[in-house]
C-alpha cells in the first residue's frame, strides 16, 4: 500500500527515498466498513486520507434535508474536508465510506510536522491545494454552464468508474440533480 502512496507522491514532487520513508511512516492504515462516517458534521477534521481500496465521499446535507456530494475519492486519490482540516474549525461536511474501504490516514500534527521537515512535502501540499481549488472551480463552472445530461456525459467520459461503482442516489447528489432525473438520463 505504501508503494501506491509513494507513486502518487512522486507525481507531485521529487521526493528521495528517505523522505518517502519518513512520510509513509506518518500514515496509519485503516480498514473501514461500507457506510462508515469518517467525519461527522460539526466535528473538526483531523485526518487526510489516501484511498488504497474502496471509495469515500465528502458531502453535506442542505437545510431541506438533501444530500450534496462535493467529492468522490476512488483508489489512488487523496480526500479530506480541507476547510475544517486546515482551519481547525467544525466541519460543515461529512466524509463517508461508500464501499468497504482501506485507507492510509495522516493526522493534522504529522501532516504539518512534515511541512516543516521536508521541503518536497510543502511542494506536494501546495500542488494538492491547487488541484483541489481547480477541481472545485471546474465543478462550479459545470453546474452553471452545463445541463444535467451534459454533466452526466462528462462524468461518464472522464470517470466512468463513478457511474459503475456508486449508487444512483450518490451520483445524482454529485451531479446536483434529482435521482429521478438521473434515471431518465441513464435510460435514454
Amino acid at each position: 500500500m505504501n508503494k501506491q502512496l509513494q507513486c502518487l507522491l512522486k507525481t507531485f514532487a521529487d521526493f528521495d527515498e528517505r523522505e518517502l520513508d519518513v512520510i509513509c511512516r506518518a500514515f496509519k492504515y485503516k480498514k473501514v466498513n461500507k457506510n462508515a462516517l469518517l467525519l461527522n458534521q460539526g466535528e473538526i477534521c483531523k485526518e487526510v486520507y489516501y484511498v488504497t481500496k474502496g471509495c469515500i465521499r465528502t458531502f453535506f446535507i442542505t437545510k431541506q434535508g438533501s444530500e450534496k456530494t462535493r467529492l468522490i475519492n476512488l483508489e489512488g486519490s487523496i480526500g479530506t474536508a480541507f476547510s475544517s482540516f486546515v482551519n481547525r474549525t467544525s466541519s460543515f461536511e461529512m466524509i463517508e465510506t461508500i464501499e468497504d474501504t482501506e485507507l492510509l490516514a495522516i493526522n493534522y500534527n504529522d501532516f504539518y510536522r512534515l511541512i516543516d521537515e521536508i521541503n518536497h512535502w510543502r511542494d506536494f501540499y501546495q500542488k494538492l491545494l491547487e488541484m483541489a481549488y481547480t477541481f472545485q472551480n471546474k465543478k462550479i463552472e459545470q453546474l452553471v454552464t452545463l445541463t444535467a445530461k451534459q454533466r452526466y456525459d462528462l462524468v461518464l467520459k472522464e470517470n466512468p468508474a463513478l457511474v459503475q461503482r456508486v449508487s444512483n442516489k450518490v451520483l445524482a447528489s454529485y451531479l446536483d440533480i434529482r435521482e429521478e432525473t438521473l434515471s431518465r438520463i441513464k435510460n435514454k
